[in-house]
């Protein structure tokens, strides 16, 4: 599996729960550096930041992934849009979360959001 972290680095012990989770050997990590400009169209920006992972158009339709979102909510929002597009569906999402009283700040990968079964399952809520 490919992790695309657009995040802060991840540690080992991360990367061994992401494995655990997406019950899956992490074969690659790609590392895109995050930083958007306040006053250029953030839409252009999602798809550059996306550009920056350097995967092939069919490494992004193939091969298993899962995408570490940036904080910044418009930003994820972004890119999750501008990678289903590529890849053509949902890819899952990595969910980290701060350790509470630790200073500097720890984040735990809490869990792995099926993009795809969430979707699926709105759908089943439509009136």
């Amino acid at each position: 599996m490919i992790v695309v972290n657009f995040s802060h680095p991840l540690s080992d012990n991360q990367l061994n729960v992401i494995a655990h989770l997406c019950n899956c050997q992490v074969a690659q990590v790609v590392r895109v550096l995050t930083h958007f400009e306040h006053s250029i169209e953030y839409a252009e920006q999602a798809a550059r930041l996306v550009d920056g992972a350097g995967l092939a158009a069919d490494t992004w339709q193939t091969e298993r992934l899962v995408i570490v979102p940036p904080s910044l909510a418009a930003i994820a929002c972004l890119l999750v849009a501008e990678v289903h597009g590529r890849a053509g569906y949902f890819v899952p999402i990595v969910r980290l979360s701060p350790r509470p009283n630790t200073v500097p700040p720890v984040f735990d990968v809490v869990e792995v959001l099926d993009l795809a079964a969430q979707r699926e399952a709105a759908r089943n809520r439509r009136r």
